[in-house]
């Protein structure tokens, strides 16, 4: 009987160590070929993947925050030679001294100054100069240094979503669209109340925007189901699937990060929790007045917009709940 238990427990310990090895070498090989992917071709040709450590996973050792452009984009009919506007934008500042970070969503119709360029849509940055261009125009208008970014493409989107088995989203209302240039590919028919989204019906939710409210109400779906995903995937069966989730996306993600910041992210990020000041939408209500030069666009007062983003990532208390109807 004892022999049978050693025997048990040796079996045991030599799947743990095989398990552990693919993970790890799942992770390294993924980190060394996302930076390569190119969900959309960028005029400059990127640097070097950095090579990662083989011991430990490394500690991110910085203090400073450390702020990521986040860009989905819709790249259906697009030329070859073609750079697409980027279909949403946000920006994620992560606090690591702290442990925290703030989730900042960006009104893609928001009118501003374009480096060389002149004045436009932010959401054309990404079209007209690539990442680069998209970062340079978001540090600008947010007052942050913005070095590191992440393109997503519909299809991406998705396959994250299903790789992680799905989200829990509370939707808020029916939402109904048909699109006769898709085919019916990506209508939008999702009925209200809480249910678990596959990815397919979490980028009908995200993509949805015939609200009174428009973009608004649009941003504010995104940081939520970003925030279910996040919750999601810091689940102990999200990690045991994370190589198989790593192989999923890995053809529709496209990053600057290098091989060992992504690694040391990785490893910050499942400490992470959202700041006191919550998510919150740029420009804010109030900071901004619409105009229709050469269609509806937000004009925003972008050195108040600059305070307003400071003072988020200074709070320390929560926002006061919204008075309920």
């Amino acid at each position: 009987m004892i022999r049978k238990i050693k025997r048990l427990f040796t079996l045991l310990v030599m799947c743990l160590v095989v398990a552990v090895g693919y993970y790890a070498y799942e992770v390294y090989s993924f980190t060394q070929t996302i930076g390569q992917s190119k969900v959309i071709k960028t005029r400059e040709a990127s640097s070097e993947v950095a090579a990662a450590p083989k011991a430990d996973i490394p500690i991110w050792g910085g203090t400073e925050r450390v702020n990521i452009l986040l860009m989905g984009v819709d790249s259906r009919e697009l030329r070859p030679d073609e750079l697409p506007r980027s279909d949403s934008m946000m920006l994620v500042s992560i606090d690591p001294t702290t442990k925290t970070y703030n989730l900042f969503s960006i009104l893609r119709d928001t009118y501003v100054r374009i480096p060389d360029h002149g004045r436009a849509r932010i959401n054309t940055a990404l079209s007209q100069g690539g990442p680069e261009l998209a970062m340079q125009t978001v540090s600008n208008f947010t007052g942050l240094t913005v070095s590191n970014y992440v393109v997503t493409d519909f299809e991406g989107f998705k396959s994250l979503i299903d790789a992680v088995g799905g989200v829990e989203i509370d939707v808020e209302k029916d939402m109904e669209y048909r699109d006769p240039t898709d085919k019916g590919m990506y209508d939008i028919d999702l009925k209200k109340g809480l249910q678990h989204l596959d990815g397919n019906q979490s980028l009908q939710y995200v993509r949805f925007r015939h609200d009174a409210m428009s973009d608004y109400t649009r941003t504010e779906r995104q940081r939520k189901l970003l925030l279910a995903l996040s919750d999601q995937m810091k689940s102990g069966m999200t990690l045991i699937q994370l190589p198989s989730i790593l192989e999923s996306v890995q053809p529709y993600i496209q990053t600057n990060l290098s091989t060992v910041d992504m690694v040391k992210l990785a490893a910050l990020g499942f400490g992470l929790k959202p700041s006191a000041a919550g998510g919150q939408q740029l420009p804010p209500m109030g900071l901004f007045q619409e105009s229709s030069r050469g269609g509806s666009v937000l004009i925003p007062d972008v050195e108040s917009v600059q305070q307003f983003v400071q003072e988020k990532l200074n709070q320390t208390t929560p926002d006061p709940a919204p008075a309920t109807p």
